[in-house]
């Protein structure tokens, strides 16, 4: 994990690649390119190096949902009592943003299911979506109240 596009040729980084033979400057420019649209976020990130040519490729994995549910709210942490205290509020286009980063990791097939999970999260954090508690928000999710904003795939393609 590193926070995106902030990696640096210091630990974990640098003595992992240092063995490989690989140019750690290289590597670590191109990591902070691939996570720039991460920044302030930790992004799970994978080094595929190729021993014989020195070659590298770098992966990036998606934040966990908590974390981009915190960045969008503006919050540090979520709440350490989510059953009593708020922390802030998702508007359901802030759920279906989140859920379009996160798509590639989702079961989920549509926007109301991968919705539907992403304020699971809001449940665990302490966030309300659209003023009410999230699993006041899940059941009317599941009833079809807001079946009508959530009609735009989840995938592109």
């Amino acid at each position: 994990m590193v926070e995106g596009g902030k990696a640096s040729g210091g630990p974990p980084i640098g003595p992992a690649l240092g063995p490989t033979g690989v140019n750690v400057f290289q590597v670590v420019t191109k990591i902070n390119e691939v996570t720039q649209p991460f920044s302030g976020l930790k992004v799970p990130v994978k080094i595929i190096v190729d021993p014989s040519t020195k070659g590298f490729e770098v992966v990036v994995g998606v934040p966990p949902t908590s974390a981009l549910i915190l960045k969008e709210i503006g919050a540090p942490k979520g709440s350490g009592t989510p059953n009593t205290s708020t922390i802030g509020n998702l508007t359901i286009a802030q759920l279906k943003s989140i859920a379009k980063v996160k798509a590639s990791e989702l079961s989920a097939q549509t926007m109301k299911t991968a919705v539907l999970t992403i304020s699971g999260t809001c449940v665990s954090v302490g966030v309300t979506i659209d003023g009410k508690p999230a699993k006041e928000f899940q059941k009317e999710l599941r009833a079809g109240k807001y079946d009508d904003q959530l009609t735009e795939p989840l995938r592109e393609g």
